[in-house]
């Protein structure tokens, strides 16, 4: 060393230009070392050599890099790649403090201690280290630099309140990820800076923060050790951090650091704590903005002077104690531990064979765990290295293999992460000379899959914690720019091209990932593109035919698969009004088109569904009980239960009803209806507009058309049926105007004494027989179940089979083929067994929802009255029976003057009265009710009463001897 070199320790916080000044030192000398604490800050402070000098002549040397021109004279390196036998003019290290590191502080003190500049030398960092430095470092210079800005402590503040130009820490990755995640959502992106990241990665995403194109820096305490950033707030997320070996607090100086980083020059910063970190004590607050903290009394040390000769005296010389007061021997690093482990190993220690196989076996245990493996795993890792170096070197073909395993971009962060902290282990074996063929090859190689793999990670870590279309958007706002939006022909809202939302009808839907802040002025861009396209779709909508329009069976309007209005209550049942959707953004003149748009073709719908209702409004030809029975059909829509207008319809005479029957009124046994709005369109708009009327907020949905009968469920409530154009019976619901054919053909049964159903009933029905019955019991019937042998067709003769010589019998026609000679069973043959086929009787049965005293057959004339009728005879509504008093099988007499199904075409009572019927006979019920005061009891049926049964003649009566005469002539 020359007797001239000059030793200067310059101390003080953060933001006093420490950094700046030594790089300022070292381009005044003709060379010049200095040594940094990181990668990627050695990188930050290579770019800034070789702004001022050129790449020619600065070189750049970290654990994975080397960039070494041949006429180098400045070489900016991390600590441990320092080169210390160059003789340089100039020799620096910056944050000195971390000679006090458990993991990394005997490399900090080892140069400390040996490292000297020929002119000068320079040692960075805090104030605390100034006794330690004045006690190993004999004739030192001390310079004190004042921070160019003031700190101050703001407290607690949540993520979502956290200012612009914030930078949040974490101590973990997942902390890390997580904080950022929360503010991508909230604010719209951040960027992320970690250690372990590679240069590239680090420098793109210190850009975005940079440029502005996000306000927040999520990192770990990377940051710490000399960014130098246009950060204005740092927020401590936790103040604990695990160091490797345990979870411990952050010492105060490592807190003012960290917090240090906030304030750039002459512009002040603050600092705080955010998340679950707990306000930070008064007495650490005014440390940290007075920078005043203990002294470092102790310094991580370890012997330079290293014995090769086993590696027994290689490991003790490691462990060698020191006897100086300001030095303690630095605990086993990971090559300490790496060393240990591979001495072990019979496959190593037998390849041991000198000094040279132990310095070798060293280098390669200096070789950083960059994948946070298992020792183990990385052990043998080490191992096979060693095997290999001892051969010569690192197989191409094998290093080729395990980079081409690497090289792969896709997958997630952490997938990408760890492949990149792979490839540093190659990219670190390639720099060390003489350990791989065609050096230069690999390094390239190496670098050029970091590079890939960094900017992969630089995309996926953008893609997942920054929103860019917030990003770009923000920054066009700072700059006072005027954004531009449009609208495509699918209705995507875009703002600088960035995609904000979908115009969806008359609604602008903005996307939901924006924070609040941001969500409103994307808003008021959007909202200026919008409004010329609200009045082109509004003129495109109102201009439509009324085909492209439609209503939901909820009330809502459809202007082909957008919603754009809904139906609301009108002022009468047939007049329904439209609420529209429109944004108030749009304007009254657009919403007011829509709404008259969509009021006309409602308007029309109605008008066009149930033309029959409302020309039976109009007709002033109906008067009196027929125009309020018009009325009721009206109020109804169309449908009518008849047990709830029976006693109108009995005040209907027939001029009124044949008025009514002129517009398509059918009197039916159940309802009184319009067949014509059955179909399936007028079904689907009348229950929307009963809904409506009825002020449901849940509408009930039409069957789908075709269906003869539905299900019969019993939560529906029975008007939903009827609206529907159903009747409910049994376990299923039959469409009313099946139910009336079906009528037609039971009113030609006779209900007592009992019939079968026929097959044009099962037809009609769309049922089996065991559903048939079910139905039937539904309207009133009692089904008895039966079987009966089925029987055969007969198939007719062949031609050409033999004729029998049977003679043929008298009674057989000429014309009718004989019979066939019945087959003789074989002796000992078993008779086949006969087929038997189920068949119903059904009698009429209705459940009176009232007991009524039970009373016995009504006697003949003279005779006492008696007793119930004994057990075998046929009690009252059977056939044969005589019913009591005022009971009567419901439907059984026709409807005189009135229509087949409700009302007749003829006579009550079979051959029994005349057609016709004066007006208000009894006639015109459409079958008795089969109850007291007009109320239906139970079903109703649909058959004429069968003729009465004829009573014995009495012996004793005269004119029983003049029958008897008349019976033998």
């Amino acid at each position: 060393m020359g007797t001239t070199s000059r030793v200067t320790a310059v101390l003080g916080p953060t933001n006093t230009g420490k950094t700046h000044y030594a790089i300022t030192r070292m381009l005044a000398h003709r060379t010049g070392v200095i040594g940094l604490p990181l990668r990627l800050l050695a990188r930050e402070v290579y770019d800034r050599c070789v702004a001022q000098r050129g790449p020619s002549v600065v070189a750049l040397v970290t654990g994975e890099e080397r960039i070494v021109p041949e006429r180098a004279q400045y070489w900016v390196c991390t600590v441990e790649a320092m080169p210390l036998e160059i003789g340089a003019d100039f020799v620096a290290v910056d944050e000195i403090q971390l000679c006090a590191d458990p993991e990394r502080g005997h490399v900090f003190t080892d140069r400390l201690l040996r490292a000297r500049g020929l002119h000068e030398t320079l040692f960075l960092g805090s104030d605390t280290m100034r006794p330690a430095i004045a006690a190993l470092v004999p004739g030192v210079q001390f310079m004190k630099r004042d921070r160019l800005s003031t700190l101050t402590y703001t407290g607690s503040k949540k993520i979502s309140r956290m200012p612009a130009r914030s930078a949040i820490v974490g101590f973990s990755v997942e902390n890390v990820y997580a904080i950022a995640e929360l503010i991508r959502r909230q604010k719209g992106g951040c960027a992320v800076v970690m250690g372990a990241l590679s240069p590239r990665t680090r420098n793109a995403q210190v850009a975005l923060y940079q440029n502005g194109d996000v306000d927040y820096l999520v990192a770990t305490d990377a940051i710490g050790m000399g960014l130098n950033l246009d950060i204005h707030h740092v927020a401590f997320s936790s103040t604990a951090k695990f160091d490797g070996r345990r979870m411990r607090a952050l010492y105060p100086q490592e807190l003012a650091q960290i917090a240090g980083r906030a304030g750039r020059h002459t512009e002040n910063g603050t600092f705080g704590v955010t998340g679950e970190a707990r306000p930070l004590d008064e007495d650490l607050v005014e440390a940290i903005e007075n920078h005043r903290f203990a002294p470092v009394k102790k310094l991580q040390w370890r012997n330079e002077g290293l014995e090769f000769g086993t590696v027994e005296r290689l490991v003790r010389s490691l462990e060698a104690p020191t006897s100086n007061d300001w030095l303690s021997r630095a605990r086993d690093a990971d090559d300490v531990l790496a060393l240990k482990a591979l001495s072990e190993m019979p496959e190593v220690r037998d390849r041991l064979k000198g000094p040279a196989d132990v310095r070798l076996l060293w280098d390669v245990c200096r070789v950083p765990d960059f994948r946070s493996s298992s020792g183990m795993e990385h052990a043998s890792l080490l191992a096979r290295l060693y095997e290999f170096l001892k051969k010569g070197r690192v197989p191409s073909d094998w290093l080729a293999k395990a980079v081409s395993r690497i090289d792969k971009t896709d997958g997630d962060i952490d997938a990408i992460s760890k492949r990149l902290a792979y490839i540093r282990t190659w990219t670190y074996v390639a720099q060390r000379k003489g350990w791989v063929d065609d050096e230069m090859h690999w390094r390239d190689e190496t670098r050029a899959v970091e590079d890939r793999l960094s900017d992969a990670l630089h995309a996926r870590l953008t893609q997942r914690f920054v929103d860019r279309r917030t990003s770009v958007l923000m920054r066009r706002l700072k700059q006072k720019e005027t954004l531009v939006a449009e609208v495509n022909d699918k209705g995507e809202v875009t703002v600088e091209g960035e995609f904000v939302g979908r115009l969806e009808g008359f609604r602008f839907h903005q996307d939901a990932s924006s924070s609040p802040d941001e969500a409103r002025t994307l808003r008021q861009a959007a909202v200026q593109a919008l409004k010329p396209e609200f009045h082109l779709r509004a003129d495109r909508f109102y201009n439509a035919p009324d085909t492209e329009l439609d209503f939901t069976e909820q009330g809502g309007l459809m202007w082909g698969t957008t919603a754009v209005g809904k139906l609301v209550k009108g002022p009468e049942v047939l007049r329904a009004s439209v609420d529209a959707f429109v944004d108030d953004e749009a304007g009254p003149d657009v919403a007011e088109k829509v709404k008259r748009r969509l009021q006309h073709f409602i308007d029309r719908k109605t008008a066009a569904l149930f033309e029959p209702l409302t020309a039976m409004s109009r007709d002033e030809a109906l008067t009196g009980l027929a125009r309020g029975f018009a009325f009721r059909l009206v109020e109804a829509l169309g449908v009518l239960p008849r047990d709830a207008v029976n006693e109108e319809v009995k005040q209907l005479d027939q001029e009124a009803r044949g008025a009514l029957r002129k517009h398509g009124v059918r009197f039916g046994q159940f309802t009184v209806f319009l067949p014509a709005l059955l179909k399936p369109a007028p079904t689907r708009l009348r229950l929307v507009l009963w809904s409506l009327w009825n002020n449901l907020d849940e509408f009930p949905e039409s069957p789908p058309p075709g269906l003869v009968t539905i299900p019969n469920i019993t939560e529906v409530p029975k008007q939903h049926y009827t609206l529907s154009g159903y009747h409910p019976a049994g376990s299923r619901a039959i469409r009313i105007d099946m139910l009336e054919r079906l009528a037609d053909l039971l009113r030609a049964k006779d209900s007592r004494a009992g019939f079968e159903a026929a097959p044009e009933m099962l037809s009609i029905t769309g049922m089996t027989l065991d559903q048939f019955a079910d139905l039937m019991a539904g309207l009133g019937y009692k089904g008895e179940k039966a079987e009966r042998p089925k029987a055969k067709v007969v198939e007719p003769a062949k031609l050409d089979a033999p004729q029998s010589t049977a003679p043929i019998p008298e009674e057989v026609s000429v014309l009718a083929p004989p019979p066939e000679p019945e087959p003789v069973a074989e002796e000992g043959a078993e008779a086949a067994p006969v087929e038997m086929e189920a068949y119903y009787t059904f009698t009429w049965a209705p459940k009176p929802r009232f007991q009524r005293p039970e009373r016995g057959p009504r006697p003949e004339r003279g005779a006492p009255r008696g007793p119930k009728p004994a057990e075998g005879e046929k009690p009252a509504g059977e056939a044969g029976a005589e019913r009591p008093k005022g009971e009567r099988p419901q439907g059984e007499r026709r409807d005189r003057g009135g229509e087949r199904g409700g009302e007749g075409k003829g006579g009550g009572y079979k051959g029994n009265k005349p057609k016709g019927g004066k007006p208000g006979d009894r006639g015109d019920r459409g079958g008795d009710r089969g109850e007291r005061g007009g109320k239906p009891q139970g079903a109703k049926s649909f058959e004429a009463r069968p003729p009465r049964a004829e009573k014995p003649i009495d012996p004793d009566n005269p004119f029983a001897v003049l029958a008897a005469l008349k019976n033998r002539s």
